[in-house]
């Protein structure tokens, strides 16, 4: 078979097995886990895919290699082994087949599923200039332009930025102060930025230092991974020997992990190691953790980040124009700062795409940035933000009032009536009413699983349609929630 045949039988060939995986799994894991999978090349009995980011090429090479090995087979029995590997700018490295002058880099490719089992790498610590940023065997990346100098300070965040540069002057100087603390904000109001901060301030003071900055998500990849590979008491020994330890996005935490969060903020507590915590909540809410653990949480300085108020949203805005300003010679008029400043009243990140849009239209189109292109560019951006965020704890606390359900029980096992169908309104509204995807909204929920999920909201849509006093029970809820 010439070379473009062979091409097309193995596209064909990837094309059906998509399909089995899509029928076996479900649109959502589908979409989630395998629609920015390609198929590189199978070489002998290895089949080479790739992905676009690290986390996803280990979590299918350690998740789902069996079920993609299983596909191929149907068509090809001599397939054992599938092989995940990063692909940057549309190439993916290293190939299985590849000229001899060209090295292969074998730290870009996750470990097969047929290797044997190894302790996994340790999360990056700061310090190792040599690691490779962002790979999700070797902890979160740290983002190089989330520095004390890069943040812009104001009345709501005043306290949180105090208490982060203490922190970060105390580990430098192997004291603590504070510990643990937690943050605690709405979406962008800045809680990464002052994780990366401490991070790199420690560093720049004291290159020896072991610091650990990882999301819960890479938390909870690091310790699933670790039990997979029985190696679970090194990743606990690893962890045990940092000297600051950071963890965003705590509300995702789920299951063992949070439990074995829990051993290590203990342990590193007790040795007088500093830990700081990134939430959206209040450790009181974080229904994930036991009693035990937000007690540890509550313990130590809770900081929380209110809403930005005009002041501050002017000073961000400013911030970034300048930036821009420096970087492509265009002119932002006070007028325009002011109005962004107004009608954007979400958080820093929106705040931040909104002069991204402006930049883009003038460099796109070579208009003055106006008020009028303002109003024009930003308008769907504003009227996106115009109704109140409702969150997944809004959501709890409401349905549990309104159907006289404890909170705990709809986060619970059981199945009884008066149980299962406020949880599964409250999943129906979570799905309606937030961004989160139905992966997150089940870890929300007592870490079910995503078809769980997917389940309930169909069946809350179907009862909608066949029974009008719920379909308006349901619309006072809504109306509850975005008041």
């Amino acid at each position: 078979m010439s070379a473009p045949d062979s091409n097309e039988a193995q596209r064909e060939l990837w094309n059906r097995v998509r399909a089995r995986i899509k029928a076996s799994v479900g649109v959502d894991v589908f979409t989630s886990w395998f629609a920015s999978l390609e198929l590189e090349e199978i070489v002998d009995d290895v089949v080479h895919l790739s992905a676009p980011t690290r986390f996803l090429c280990s979590w299918v090479q350690s998740n789902y290699a069996e079920r993609l090995l299983e596909a191929f087979r149907q068509d090809d029995e001599n397939v054992t082994r599938i092989q995940v590997t990063l692909r940057v700018n549309g190439q993916a490295r290293p190939r299985l087949a590849q000229p001899a002058a060209e090295p292969v880099s074998l730290a870009a490719t996750p470990v097969a599923a047929s290797a044997a089992p190894q302790a996994p790498s340790a999360p990056r610590l700061i310090r190792d200039n040599t690691a490779t940023k962002g790979d999700a065997l070797s902890g979160s990346a740290i983002d190089q332009r989330m520095t004390f100098d890069t943040f812009v300070a104001g009345s709501a965040n005043e306290m949180a930025l105090g208490v982060a540069r203490q922190i970060a002057t105390a580990a430098a100087n192997n004291t603590v102060t504070f510990n643990p603390v937690y943050i605690h904000s709405t979406v962008g109001l800045g809680k990464s930025h002052l994780l990366n901060a401490i991070a790199h301030a420690v560093q720049s003071a004291d290159a020896t230092k072991n610091i650990v900055y990882l999301t819960a998500d890479h938390f909870m990849y690091h310790f699933i991974t670790a039990v997979q590979r029985q190696s679970a008491l090194g990743f606990k020994e690893w962890l045990r020997r940092v000297d600051l330890l950071l963890i965003d996005d705590m509300q995702f935490l789920q299951g063992k992990s949070a439990t074995e969060f829990g051993h290590t903020l203990g342990t590193l507590l007790t040795g007088a190691k500093q830990v700081v915590v990134a939430g959206d909540a209040p450790p009181r809410d974080l229904e994930m953790l036991d009693e035990r653990v937000r007690s540890r949480l509550s313990g130590g300085l809770v900081v929380p980040i209110s809403g930005f108020d005009l002041e501050l949203r002017r000073a961000i805005v400013q911030r970034r124009a300048d930036q821009s300003t420096a970087r492509f010679g265009m002119h932002f008029p006070a007028p325009v700062i002011d109005y962004i400043s107004r009608a954007v009243i979400s958080h820093g990140r929106d705040l931040d795409g909104a002069v991204n849009r402006l930049v883009a239209a003038n460099q796109l189109t070579g208009e003055l940035i106006t008020v009028p292109l303002a109003e024009k560019t930003l308008g769907d951006l504003i009227r996106s933000r115009e109704a109140r965020r409702v969150r997944i704890e809004d959501i709890l606390k409401i349905v549990s009032r309104h159907y006289k359900v404890p909170r705990n029980e709809l986060l619970s096992a059981r199945r009884s009536r008066d149980v299962v169908r406020p949880r599964q309104i409250a999943m129906f509204l979570a799905k309606a009413l937030t961004s989160r995807s139905l992966p997150e909204i089940g870890r929300r929920f007592g870490g079910r699983d995503h078809t769980t999920v997917l389940h309930s909201v169909r069946k809350v849509e179907q009862m909608i349609k066949d029974d009008v006093e719920l379909a308006q029970e349901i619309e006072l809820l809504k109306r509850m929630l975005e008041e």
